[in-house]
């Protein structure tokens, strides 16, 4: 131990007489170190240059999402009312539609629900198709399954509630019943 300290000692004695006897050799390595200071500066800059510009992509997604599917709660909301009205609507029968007091009240409600249709395409609620379709457990979901030789299995033949989706995400997945073999 005593020895390696011994070596270091003049190791670093020959180092500063060769320093003092050539200054440029040690210019030269403080340039160097300088240069690799630099270069390291350099690249810390351009990490965090490019972090910045990840980050503000990060945000403008966020602020775009954010911004189309603020809305998602009051459209699962209004959901609810438009199912009311329409079954509603299907409850009234033809002896009530021929009525002529009650079928201008129907042609309110009937008003009413196609306008509410017209807002949710405006906005981008669109209905999910379901009858005839394969069961899709993304927009779907299986309430019971039907024994019948009409359809292949997996096949929906019984829609319970529709789904709706609201641009490109779910907003309600649609109540369906699914074909099995008998």
């Amino acid at each position: 131990m005593i020895e390696n300290e011994r070596l270091d000692e003049e190791a670093e004695e020959i180092r500063r007489e060769t320093a003092e006897d050539a200054p440029e050799v040690a210019e030269h390595d403080r340039v160097a170190e300088l240069e690799k200071a630099l270069e390291e500066a350099n690249s810390k800059a351009l990490y965090a240059a490019a972090e910045i510009q990840n980050v503000r992509r990060r945000l403008e997604t966020e602020k775009t999402q954010a911004a189309n599917y603020a809305t998602t709660q009051f459209a699962r909301d209004m959901l609810a009312i438009k199912d009311h009205l329409e079954r509603a609507l299907n409850a009234v029968s033809e002896e009530l539609r021929a009525d002529k007091v009650a079928s201008s009240f129907l042609a309110g409600m009937e008003s009413t629900a196609r306008e509410l249709e017209t807002v949710f395409n405006r906005h981008g609620i669109s209905r999910i198709d379901a009858i005839g379709e394969a069961l899709d457990p993304h927009r779907h979901q299986a309430m019971m399954e039907v024994p019948t030789d009409d359809a292949e299995p997996g096949t929906i033949v019984q829609e319970m509630q529709p789904g709706y989706m609201l641009k490109d995400r779910l907003l309600r997945p649609a109540l369906v019943g699914v074909a099995r073999k008998p």
